[in-house]
């Protein structure tokens, strides 16, 4: 049974109940995951909420030299770490390399806190009166991470939480917490005080009592809408500031002059690699490729066919390997009655990836391709999370952009055009907040901000980036006026 991280020690979980811990690319049993308690979460919120009253006042200049030994030590286990994802997650070893990366990353920039959190100051805002105002961190706060990037989305959150002077706790996935264990040694190793990260497992109940705990500030949250809107309304009624990523449905739009000689097989790469990347399992996946124009969509049609049955399907450790399989039977179950679904409300299959696996014993889909998509079927509505890439087309690009505005979801979108007022339009009219331009995953850098609009997020200040350093502060406004010692003494 794996163990929690509290106040600098590995502590027992009160669980009585634990999950197994899957290798999903052949069903081995790694670990158990104990599914924690009240009195877990009691005892690293207590811990996180004393080692506040000492962090808070260490300057920021010390706070961030933890995270330089931070990156060094990453960079040292980078390998360590990528092949830990693989096992527990499921990915390619190439893909959870750039997770990790990713990770490292954040550390970077959040070692950038001394500018990213300095105050301002202003002189003579009226005779004889100034004012200045500071950011000034929070107390304790928690991470729910969602099991599709263990290394990764963590440090879109706690490095810049830590790094402005608060503590905090984090829920690891129950699913894939082997990689939270090996960064939470690593931050043991380098001598981070006690008790400014926390580590508990579990699952609702853990979650839904770092929600309502009186002590913690506030809560980042990763993973569906559903429980992105739970985590948000549950939090926020308790009076937590709430940061709450939820799901997407990515349209892609293929104008007729990214398919032509010169851009045709990096549109198809680039469209086909946003879908069926870490086997769809990401937020930023693409979902739903728009052709404008009859012609158009014929190319895409030939193209993505070409393109995803080339794909090898396997072990993420395989460095032939270019798609792992998804995270349990549960997900392939699910993504399989959506494919039949959509194949029942007129669809057609055009690549049918749920043939050709049985020989794999764990938990594969190859890729999938549907054309004729409606906007009526549930699959062109719904979050997939898997490799199915869904094919329709459009007479223009204003009929694209109303259909991307019409989904409740808008966490991103891509245009793929060599136009740069059809590029300007498209940027100007659609939801989504996140946006690539010939870019199939449009994942902002960690000096950017991260977090989508509508119902794929929940809260006011996005992830990463400088605008999330006003979600771990609070600014305080002074106001000075200083009188002339001479006219006192002379009264």
């Amino acid at each position: 049974m794996i163990k929690n991280f509290i106040d600098g020690n590995w502590t027992t979980s009160y669980a009585k109940e634990s999950v197994d811990v899957i290798n999903p690319a052949n069903c081995e049993v790694l670990a158990q995951t104990p599914l924690g308690t009240q009195e877990d979460v009691n005892s690293a919120v207590s811990a996180a909420k004393k080692a506040f009253l000492t962090w808070r006042s260490t300057p920021a200049i010390e706070r961030i030299q933890y995270l330089f030994k931070l990156k060094s030590e990453l960079e040292k286990h980078a390998a360590e770490l990528s092949l830990l994802i693989t096992r527990e997650h499921g990915k390619t070893l190439l893909e959870s390399k750039g997770s990790v990366r990713r990770a490292i990353q954040m550390v970077e920039t959040a070692t950038g806190i001394p500018s990213l959190m300095m105050g301002e100051n202003f002189e003579d805002i009226a005779r004889g009166i100034d004012s200045s105002s500071i950011k000034r961190p929070i107390g304790v706060f928690a991470g729910i991470a969602p099991f599709n990037f263990p290394a990764m989305v963590p440090f879109w959150f706690w490095p810049f939480a830590i790094a402005c002077g608060n503590t905090y706790v984090l829920k690891a996935s129950e699913r894939v917490p082997l990689t939270s264990l090996k960064i939470f040694e690593i931050l043991d190793n380098i001598g981070l005080p006690k008790g400014v990260m926390n580590l508990v497992h579990g699952g609702k109940d853990v979650v839904n009592a770092l929600c309502t705990h009186k002590d913690v500030k506030g809560i980042s949250f990763v993973g569906s809408t559903e429980v992105a809107e739970h985590v948000y309304t549950t939090a926020c009624a308790h009076g937590k500031r709430v940061q709450a990523l939820g799901g997407a449905k990515n349209v892609m739009v293929v104008l007729p002059d990214a398919m032509d000689e010169t851009t045709q097989s990096k549109t198809i790469n680039s469209s086909v690699d946003s879908i069926v990347g870490c086997a769809g399992e990401r937020c930023l996946a693409g979902s739903l490729l728009l052709g404008v124009k009859e012609s158009t969509y014929e190319k895409l049609k030939i193209g993505v066919v070409n393109k995803v049955k080339s794909i090898n399907v396997g072990s993420g450790e395989d460095p032939k390997t270019h798609m792992g399989p998804l995270i349990s039977e549960q997900a392939r179950e699910r993504i399989c009655r959506l494919v039949s679904r959509a194949v029942e409300q007129g669809a057609k299959i055009l690549v049918d990836g749920r043939e050709g696996v049985e020989h794999l014993p764990g938990y594969f889909l190859k890729p999938t391709v549907l054309c004729d998509v409606e906007k009526h079927m549930e699959i062109a509505q719904v979050e997939v999370f898997g490799p199915v890439v869904l094919l329709s087309k459009t007479e223009s690009l204003e009929s694209a952009i109303s259909w991307i505005n019409e989904i409740p979801y808008a966490n991103t979108t891509t245009l793929f055009t060599n136009s740069g007022a059809s590029a300007r339009k498209f940027v100007y009219e659609v939801d989504p907040s996140m946006i690539g331009i010939n870019i199939g995953v449009p994942a902002p850098m960690s000096f950017f901000s991260f977090g989508g609009s509508k119902t794929s997020f929940y809260g006011d200040v996005k992830a990463h980036g400088k605008e999330c350093i006003n979600f771990f502060t609070e600014t305080y406004t002074t106001i000075y006026r200083w009188y002339d010692e001479s006219s006192i003494w002379a009264e």
